[in-house]
C-alpha cells in the first residue's frame, strides 16, 4: 500500500481541504463551454422571479469544481472511477465580488485490497457553512 496517495493515512483523516471562489465571469465561463445559458444562472430579476434568492452557479460546475482537490491530491497517482453527489442548496453569485465554496476530503474507508481503492467523503459548503452537496462520495483506484 506504500504507493498509494492514501497510504500515509488513516480512515477519518482529512486529506484534502480547498476553497474555490465562484464569480460571475465564472458562471459566463462555464455557461460557454457547457451550453446552459438558462439565466437564472446570470440574470437576477429572472432567478427572483422563478423564486430564488438571486443568481446561483449551475449545480454541475459546482460538482465539478468539488472534485478538484481530490484530483490534485491523487497527482496522477491514481484516478477517480466513481463519483457522485445530492444537490441540497445553491451557491448564489454575487454580482460583485465572489461565493466561495469548500471542499473538505477524509478518507472514508478502503477497498478489500486496500492498495488499489478507497472511498473518500466530501463535504461541500458555502460561505455560510451550508452543505450545498451532500452525500458527495468518490471512490478512487490505482491506475
Amino acid at each position: 500500500m506504500s504507493g498509494t496517495p492514501w497510504s500515509t493515512f488513516a480512515v477519518g483523516d482529512e486529506v484534502a481541504n480547498e476553497t474555490i471562489y465562484l464569480t460571475r465571469e465564472s458562471l459566463v465561463r462555464y455557461a460557454g463551454a457547457s451550453g446552459d445559458f438558462n439565466p437564472i444562472h446570470y440574470r437576477d430579476d429572472v432567478a427572483q422571479s422563478v423564486g430564488l434568492d438571486g443568481v446561483l452557479a449551475h449545480g454541475m460546475l459546482t460538482m465539478g469544481l468539488a472534485i478538484a482537490p481530490v484530483t490534485s491530491w491523487l497527482a496522477g497517482k491514481a484516478m477517480v472511477t466513481s463519483y457522485q453527489v445530492r444537490f441540497t442548496k445553491p451557491v448564489y453569485v454575487p454580482l460583485t465580488g465572489s461565493a466561495g465554496v469548500t471542499v473538505s476530503v477524509t478518507l472514508h474507508s478502503l477497498g478489500e485490497a486496500p492498495e488499489e481503492s478507497a472511498t473518500l467523503a466530501l463535504r461541500v459548503t458555502n460561505d455560510e457553512g451550508t452543505t450545498v452537496l451532500g452525500k458527495a462520495i468518490a471512490v478512487v483506484s490505482t491506475l
